[in-house]
Parts: structure tokens; C-alpha cells; sequence
């Protein structure tokens, strides 16, 4: 499978044993950075890469590490067709894609080790989303929904 990873400065060495693990097991992946320990960009300018990549259609799915994982998930998901979940079990990496298509798996860098992310990743990878499933797909479909209401620029909330 082609898939895209990138991090930020603390998601770094993660990202770089989560990317050995991906090639070894036969999976050609894209790194879109960061490529040094030392903050170089910020979390949203990753995230942002790995979202136009999958939009782009260059490769199907991604993986995104940060600190804690929030960071890079908040900035994925305005993204329109990012599906990017946080996950720290590997129940929630195989159900993110099986009930609500989730296309980027997050990693927190403080919060799991690398086996853990191993396993996680593993669980992300081997699951497909369940489409012959009615409650799924009526779901999903009210997801979808949602994201081209707010893309036609009906949301209001400003910060501040």
C-alpha cells in the first residue's frame, strides 16, 4: 500500500520507527517530513501535506505523529476529505476505518510507544470501511454532508 507520513519536531523519532516498520513490511511510503528533531515548520504546515497528498490522490491513506496527537489532528480534519482520527488502542485504529472511512491514522509521540504504534498502525492498515452496512453508510453519508454545508462557507465561528 502507498501511504504518506509526516510529523512535526516531536513526533520526529517516532515517525521515523513508524516509517522503518511501514518499509520493511512492504509498503512504499511517501515522507513528507519533518526530517530533523529541531522544529523546522509547525504541526499544521504537516498535516496540511498529508491531506493535499491523499486529496491529490498520491496515495490512499496517511499517518500523522505529533506530541500529543491533537494538534495535527484539529488541523487535518478542516481539511475536506480528511478523515483523521486520534487513536491510542488499536480497537479505535480498525474501527475509525471499518464504521467512519478514516484515512489518517493520528499518533500522539509522548502518549504511545513504538510497539504500541506498531500495533496501531497494523490495525489501521489490515481494516476496511464496512460499506455494506446500511447504519454505516447513512452515517457516513451525514458526514459528508456536514463538510460540504461548512465548505460552502456557512460557518460563522471565529475565534476570539
Amino acid at each position: 500500500m502507498k501511504l504518506v507520513i509526516s510529523s512535526d519536531h516531536a513526533g520526529f523519532p517516532l515517525k521515523e520507527d513508524v516509517r522503518a516498520y511501514l518499509a520493511k513490511a512492504g509498503h512504499e511510503i511517501v515522507d513528507l517530513g519533518a526530517y530533523k528533531v529541531e522544529p523546522e515548520d509547525d504541526y499544521p504546515d504537516f498535516a496540511e501535506r498529508v491531506g493535499e497528498a491523499i486529496r491529490n490522490g498520491e496515495a490512499g491513506r496517511g499517518i500523522l505523529i505529533c506530541g500529543s496527537g491533537v494538534g495535527v489532528s484539529v488541523a487535518a480534519n478542516k481539511i475536506p476529505g480528511i478523515r483523521a482520527g486520534m487513536c491510542h488502542d488499536t480497537y479505535s485504529a480498525h474501527q475509525g476505518v471499518e464504521h467512519d472511512d478514516m484515512n489518517v491514522l493520528v499518533l500522539g509521540a509522548r502518549i504511545v510507544g513504538t510497539s504500541l504504534a506498531y500495533e496501531l498502525v497494523h490495525a489501521f492498515l489490515k481494516a476496511k470501511f464496512i460499506t455494506g452496512e446500511p447504519r454505516f453508510t447513512r452515517r457516513f453519508k451525514k458526514v459528508m454532508a456536514i463538510e460540504a454545508k461548512y465548505q460552502c462557507g456557512e460557518s460563522t465561528n471565529k475565534p476570539g
